[in-house]
């Protein structure tokens, strides 16, 4: 075996088709150190599904897995030379997973002030040459179920369309169990077993540590879903918004949400059509409309408003319905609960919150990082500047905060833009063209 001293390199893995586990293998080499990973993906239904599939569309994809999970244990160290292992990539794959690493940990690179710049080369070969594999699909749908507004809007929308479809998740919680029984749908949980070498290392002073693309292991873990059970669609939820980055970084934008970008949503559907199959088509249905539009659609199920959750702090923790679901001081929850309070009455959103976030002084420079007031805006799942504005003036029209500190604060420093903010809802609200949304679901739009 081939070996430097600063190194990663991807080995495999091995289905264990008696647990429906796939073991994914990979060598990290650091100086003097040489670390072994082993993550596991439990995919329900895997060793049965296997034999109705053909084996080059069931390898391919566990491949790209393969690629995909190692991002984790690649960061610790970043280091420059890659080795595929028993993958032969042509050159266009080899750019699309330099692009998924260098892209999907903008973030990453960002906080930890890492120069990625031709940092990610992956290796590519006259001999990579995979083609798209058909299978026989059904005109059904997986929809990726969070634990927020945005997947619940997505259901209801294909309930009201009469869409055929099953949830899946990655390591579904209570909160998962409880939407999904009143969304009236079966759920699919797919487990995640992270090498808990992981956690330990990531505690050195020496390794890096960050955000890793988590929505496109969702995606590609779904699509072996979808294969294994002839799912024709997957369905994310996935917004206009979610372009919008954070800020600029050795010329190139970082955005935090990049995986959940139309950007990505191209690719994969491209790198899917070409290499995996053209029966399996990944697109988000909310793809054209923004999250002010998505809050709005939202308000008006309030048989989910005390089921639901965005904050991601409380979420880790979160496993049964009766613990708390928003810890009140991350810039999620400081998000939701701003774009809320312009659709649902106050003394029911602060009971949703377990408190008034716009009395909570820690949260002034949160908020203003969100209106845009200052800063750039959060690295969370959270909507642009204007989304937040508007927010924030139907907020002040419902007249039920102004006796609020922080509230009251925040509506004197928007004092000079107040009559721009009025006039920004016709764009705010309007349905974009930009969507790769199939012709059988384009109805839909006219309901948003």
């Amino acid at each position: 075996m081939e070996t430097h001293k600063e190194a990663f390199y991807f080995r495999g893995y091995t289905v264990h088709e008696t647990t429906d586990t796939v073991a994914f293998q990979y060598t990290l080499s650091h100086g003097k150190e040489m670390f072994n990973f082993i993550e596991k993906l439990t995919v329900p239904g895997l060793s049965s599904g296997r034999s109705s599939i053909p084996e080059p569309l069931f390898t391919g994809i566990l491949d790209q897995l393969l690629l995909l999970l190692g991002i984790s244990y690649w960061k610790l160290y970043c280091p420059k030379y890659i080795h595929t292992g028993p993958i032969a990539l042509t050159r266009e794959q080899s750019d699309f997973w330099n692009t998924v690493y260098t892209k999907g940990l903008g973030e990453f690179f960002y906080k930890n002030q890492i120069d990625y710049r031709n940092l990610v080369e992956f290796p590519y070969s006259d001999s990579g040459n995979r083609v798209s594999v058909d299978i026989k699909t059904n005109d059904r749908s997986l929809v990726q179920l969070g634990g927020g507004k945005d997947s619940i809007v997505t259901a209801e929308l294909l309930k009201h369309a009469q869409k055929d479809f099953t949830l899946i998740c990655v390591d579904a919680h209570g909160i998962h169990n409880t939407i999904a029984q009143k969304i009236g749908k079966p759920l699919i949980d797919i487990r995640r077993t992270i090498d808990p070498q992981l956690y330990e290392l990531n505690k050195r002073p020496d390794t890096y540590n960050g955000h890793v693309p988590i929505s496109a292991v969702y995606a590609f873990a779904d699509l072996l879903m979808a294969a294994l059970g002839g799912f024709r669609y997957i369905i994310a939820s996935n917004e206009e918004s979610a372009n919008y980055g954070n800020v600029t970084y050795l010329g190139n934008e970082i955005n935090h949400q990049w995986s959940k970008t139309f950007e990505f949503e191209k690719l994969f559907q491209s790198y899917v059509a070409k290499y995996i199959t053209t029966d399996i088509t990944y697109f988000s249905l909310l793809r054209p409309i923004k999250e002010i539009k998505i809050i709005e659609l939202f308000s008006r199920h309030e048989q989910y408003h005390s089921l639901f959750t965005s904050c991601n702090t409380n979420f880790r923790r979160t496993v049964a319905s009766s613990t708390p679901r928003w810890c009140g001081i991350c810039p999620k929850c400081a998000f939701v609960f701003l774009l809320l309070s312009a659709f649902i009455p106050k003394q029911k959103l602060v009971s949703l919150f377990g408190g008034n976030l716009y009395e909570n002084a820690g949260l002034a420079e949160t908020f203003r990082e969100l209106l845009g007031l200052t800063g750039i805006k959060p690295f969370e799942c959270v909507g642009t500047p204007d989304e937040c504005r508007w927010a924030f003036y139907l907020a002040f029209q419902r007249k039920e905060y102004e006796e609020d500190e922080i509230f009251t604060l925040l509506r004197k420093e928007l004092r000079s833009v107040w009559d721009a903010i009025a006039r920004t809802k016709e764009a705010l609200f309007s349905v974009s063209v930009a969507h790769s949304i199939p012709v059988a679901f384009q109805p839909i739009l006219k309901a948003l």
